[in-house]
């Protein structure tokens, strides 16, 4: 299958599986004699597996290994448990960040309950204090954040 054969049966963007093949995660395709990439079964099953696993909110890095494992068949799965193990730990630590965050904005719109005057607006006081108060802002220590573009 042609590449957008691919594209359409993965529900993966065209510009996605290219990121995937620089990447090493997903093997170039043969070529056929015209230049187009020629995806098989293979292809689209390993696609699959790494859509389900950023699905989960794994990193590159994290599939990568998942990949050399299933690879490689006869491996002990060990350092497998221990990778979701570990992203368990990561996806906690994220949802007690959020939980956090959460709570900042709840308080931080109790500070205004009715409309006024923006210069009036507790909310926009309230963001302006936090900003000069470089301490109290929440600071990025998630595993993932923001990363999980493809």
């Amino acid at each position: 299958m042609k590449i957008g054969e691919l594209s359409a049966a993965s529900a993966t963007q065209i510009e996605t599986i290219r990121f995937y093949e620089r990447e090493g995660l997903l093997p170039a395709p043969p070529r056929t004699s015209g230049n187009f990439r020629t995806y098989e079964a293979p292809h689209l099953e390993r696609l699959q597996f790494i859509r389900f696993c950023r699905s989960l909110d794994m990193s590159l890095d994290e599939v990568r290994v998942l990949l050399r494992f299933k690879d490689d068949p006869t491996a002990d799965c060990g350092d497998v448990n221990s990778l979701l193990d570990a992203h368990i730990g990561h996806v906690s630590t994220r949802i007690k960040e959020l939980r956090t965050l959460e709570k900042q904005l709840k308080d931080l719109r109790q500070r205004c309950c009715s409309q006024q005057s923006a210069d009036q607006c507790g909310i926009l006081a309230g963001l302006s204090e936090a900003a000069r108060e470089p301490g109290d802002a929440p600071q990025p220590t998630g595993h993932l954040r923001g990363v999980h573009r493809h």
